[in-house]
């Protein structure tokens, strides 16, 4: 059975709330229980996104965003490398008559870009 997924947004609220309601003199349990959540999640939350603001939480997806992106500029350009290599060395030494050339490097971006293609 698999629960709903938080928003990052709703876990920094609700760990907020669950400062809030400790402040007031309330234990972990009984806190965690009024937010709807177990203790191990809690736990995994405060974990995760303890101490964090709003504008910290924002700032790292940015980053994760960045991340992905570059990630992919890595591949495409690790896989123009490899292909540039092997062209190479295909020109210094005869080609076997079973062996079939290289698809031009923009068709390798494109299923690199979108692998629904592949």
């Amino acid at each position: 059975m698999a629960g709903k997924r938080e928003k990052p947004e709703d876990i920094v609220l609700k760990l907020r709330q669950v400062e809030v309601l400790q402040g007031q003199g309330k234990s972990v349990s009984e806190a965690v229980r009024q937010i709807g959540v177990t203790i191990q999640t809690y736990y995994r939350w405060r974990k995760e996104y303890g101490g964090m603001r709003r504008d910290q939480l924002k700032r790292l997806k940015e980053l994760e965003t960045e991340n992905q992106r570059l990630k992919r500029v890595v591949a495409d350009l690790s896989l123009d490398k490899m292909i540039r290599t092997e062209a190479a060395r295909g020109t210094e030494s005869p080609r076997s008559e079973t062996s079939k050339p290289f698809p031009p490097p923009s068709m390798h971006r494109s299923c690199a870009a979108n692998p629904q293609r592949i």
